[in-house]
């Protein structure tokens, strides 16, 4: 079972089943889609909250603010001793977009992974012109590392490049 977690404003707790509707409506808006992979169907989407409740190297927390699911935040780590780090990835419903929710999301999280599990180092990897993403978790404190090149292929079919953006403990912005 995954703690809950406590930001300024929002709360991240397990995802469950009962998350999936509001996580599905979520993932289906164009403003999210464009930017999140992943099913589209609100079966493929159970199939994968279910897998990755159960996956030891990915946690899916959802995304409470007000008492309402405004996304999804999920974390996965390298457990190889020589390169053990964490990763994040997120969305949020674009209503909520603008307020700083996504920048409490990712930060409470981050102070997690650093402080609680202990990593050294945390990764994210949003589109290289994902402006608000970057502004985002530039304020937590992540700094670019690089452009990874034809990186993901976008919904248009052809190949867009990513942005490799790392965080150390000192980074970490309070």
């Amino acid at each position: 079972m995954l703690p809950a977690l406590t930001g300024r404003a929002v709360l991240l707790r397990g995802a469950e089943q009962r998350d999936v509707p509001a996580l599905a409506a979520i993932r289906a808006t164009p403003e999210v889609r464009r930017w999140w992979r992943g099913p589209e169907s609100t079966a493929d989407l159970e199939a994968e909250v279910g897998e990755d409740l159960d996956d030891p190297t990915t946690r899916v927390y959802a995304v409470e603010f007000d008492g309402r699911v405004v996304g999804q935040i999920q974390w996965y780590e390298e457990t190889d001793p020589e390169y053990r780090h964490a990763g994040i990835d997120v969305y949020l419903d674009p209503a909520v977009h603008g307020r700083g929710l996504g920048t409490d999301a990712v930060r409470t999280l981050a102070h997690h992974l650093l402080t609680d599990r202990g990593h050294h180092r945390l990764v994210i990897d949003p589109a290289a012109d994902n402006t608000a993403a970057i502004a985002c978790y530039r304020r937590v404190g992540f700094h670019p590392v690089g452009t990874m090149r034809a990186y993901e292929r976008g919904l248009d079919g052809r190949w867009h490049d990513g942005l490799l953006m790392d965080l150390l403990p000192t980074d970490l912005i309070p």
